[in-house]
């Protein structure tokens, strides 16, 4: 395996030296830029993360920094990338390498890996790329390439995949510049070997990829198929009040913690309006903001795609005689931090409700 790994770290290393992209956080060593980069690469392409990175540096150009934002101001800024809990999770993380750090991250696998939001893959790549320590990282290019060219089917959505994966990683890792083979491993799966329509005929692996030889590239990595996506109904009620301003709820639990949103009534099934203010959620908003009127502002209805549940949403319009302070300007709206639901409802169709 010692000849098949040099050979193999050789020919990975030389092509992302060749090939590899300029990325700002491939500039530094500094492990506050690469965390960052990585959490907001999560399941996010570069090209849709790259925005979302230059604009936190911009407002956190340091741990110190960031350590002392609002957790609404962090919100908005991650507006967009979905997983809000990552958002959370960098500013909790931030605060605690402040405080029981003094604003130096750890220089250990092990240490950086006990710090909340920090998984093995994280962990990973800056203990790696940051510090020199041979720990292999293991994300969804690093599945692809390596499923591939070893013919491995075992179902990398599994417990036994998972291990088997990091294991061969290990075994083929770059002891002597691990930082560099990981980014060259994660870059090669990123812009070369990619999930659809790869140029397998210029793979520096073609001779050896099991995938391209047996013709069977579209087959890895395997998966177990996922559960069915659940479906829900959404039913968010635009309160209006007659000063022209609008109720909006923090979410309290969820996906969605601690952004904002309509008054929202779930329902098992689309409902007409004569329906839906029977339901008791309706009843309590009708009761609180003595609501006088109810209509549908659009007859189709929106699906916003999550990758467990596709929310079906209508907008209502409601008119309100009573009002509270949760109640904003149109302006004041659009500052809160909101699920990508409400932000692209209010980007759309201001003019409908203003």
């Amino acid at each position: 395996m010692k000849l098949i790994s040099e050979e193999f770290s050789k020919k990975l290393i030389l092509w992302y030296l060749n090939n590899k992209r300029t990325l700002p956080w491939r500039k530094t060593k500094e492990p506050y830029f690469i965390w960052l980069s990585e959490v907001i690469l999560q399941q996010t392409r570069v090209d849709q993360g790259m925005p979302y990175y230059e604009r936190f540096v911009r407002s956190y150009p340091t741990v110190f920094h960031l350590a002392k934002a609002e957790e609404q101001a962090v919100l908005k800024l991650w507006q967009g990338l979905g997983y809000y809990s990552r958002a959370r999770n960098l500013l909790h993380t931030a605060k605690v390498v402040v405080q029981e750090h003094n604003g130096i991250f750890p220089n250990a696998y092990r240490e950086l890996i006990k710090l909340k939001g920090i998984g093995d893959y994280t962990a990973s790549a800056i203990a790696s790329i940051c510090f020199d320590e041979a720990v292999a990282v293991v994300d969804g290019n690093v599945y692809r390439v390596l499923s591939r060219i070893f013919g491995i089917d075992t179902p990398i959505n599994t417990t036994h995949g998972q291990k088997t994966f990091k294991s061969l990683a290990t075994e083929l890792l770059d002891s002597a510049q691990p930082g560099t083979f990981n980014q060259a491993l994660m870059e090669f799966g990123a812009v070369f070997c990619k999930p659809v329509n790869p140029d397998c005929q210029a793979c520096v692996f073609k001779t050896q990829c099991v995938a391209f030889k047996t013709d069977e590239v579209g087959k890895f990595p395997v998966k177990h198929k996922p559960k069915p996506v659940q479906k829900r109904y959404f039913n968010y009620l635009i309160i209006k009040s007659a000063e022209g301003t609008f109720y909006m709820q923090k979410r309290e639990n969820g996906i969605w913690k601690a952004l904002w949103e309509f008054a929202l009534v779930e329902t098992d099934k689309l409902v007409s309006a004569k329906k839906l203010a029977a339901q008791q959620s309706f009843i309590f908003f009708k009761k609180q903001f003595a609501i006088d009127d109810l209509y549908l502002l659009f007859s189709e209805t929106i699906v916003h795609k999550l990758s467990h549940q596709h929310i079906h949403t209508r907008f209502w319009m409601v008119e309100a005689s009573e009002n509270t302070e949760e109640f904003f300007s149109y302006q004041e709206v659009l500052a809160l931090p909101q699920p990508q639901l409400i932000s692209r409802f209010l980007q759309l169709h201001s003019e409908k409700i203003n």
